[in-house]
């Protein structure tokens, strides 16, 4: 039976793998296959010890929190009370947000993948932002955006454009579950045609970084050419 029930577990593992983009997570699902099997194997032997060793597991979970991304993002992180004013302040900007929960352990390895999106694509016409839907829970009501983990709708991208949203991943099935959707930095440029919004973001926002083909105004110039003497 206990043969039956580690390869029970090994075809949960491999199926989690199958979902996984970072080796953190292949690497996590091995660990927790092997926490499993050992409780049952304690259990097993002497129910004192699988209890024992459950124990120490829960204390490990609540005490060693997995680390948080620290490294480097153009990524502005919204509230409940900015989120809405900053998505409709320019409608010339198109937004990708995501909503995230730093419980979550799909949002944490996302995280770093979002912050090298953000590296690469972020410009005035283009800006990624993010908001803790599992502290900010009214945002979640608000954007539809469920924090329960059996739905399985962490993360969520969106993108929203003249403060409207355009499209969203994972969608969403008619009972409220996400469709499977991998979170690789390859869907989301795919998904997202970023290389399109780029170039459009990038054309649309010189003539506001270089200023106005028309020369000013008379009145306007004068002030700055006696600055550039003065200097």
């Amino acid at each position: 039976r206990e043969v039956e029930i580690l390869m029970f577990l090994s075809a949960i593992v491999m199926m989690k793998n199958r979902r996984s983009i970072t080796v953190e997570q292949h690497i996590g699902n091995i660990f927790m296959f092997s926490k499993v099997a050992n409780a049952i194997l304690f259990f097993r032997l002497d129910i004192r010890m699988g209890l024992l060793y459950l124990t120490l597991c829960i204390v490990f979970l609540m005490t060693c929190k997995p680390p948080l991304y620290m490294g480097p993002e153009y990524i502005k992180y919204f509230s409940d009370k900015t989120i809405d004013e900053e998505l409709e302040r320019d409608k010339r900007v198109t937004w990708i947000v995501e909503f995230f929960a730093n419980w979550s352990s799909e949002c944490q390895s996302f995280a770093p993948i979002f912050a090298d999106l953000s590296l690469k694509y972020n410009c005035s016409g283009l800006q990624f932002g993010k908001v803790d839907v599992g502290r900010y829970t009214d945002v979640s009501t608000r954007y539809k955006v469920s924090t329960s983990p059996l739905t399985k709708q962490l993360p969520t991208l969106i993108l929203f454009q003249g403060g409207t949203e355009i499209m969203r991943r994972p969608q969403i099935d008619k009972k409220g579950r996400a469709v499977s959707w991998t979170f690789s930095e390859e869907n989301v440029i795919r998904e997202f045609n970023l290389n399109e919004l780029y170039q459009k973001a990038k054309k649309q926002s010189k003539p506001r970084e270089e200023g106005p083909e028309e020369p000013p105004a008379v009145p306007a110039a004068a002030p700055q050419e006696e600055t550039k003497k003065d200097k």
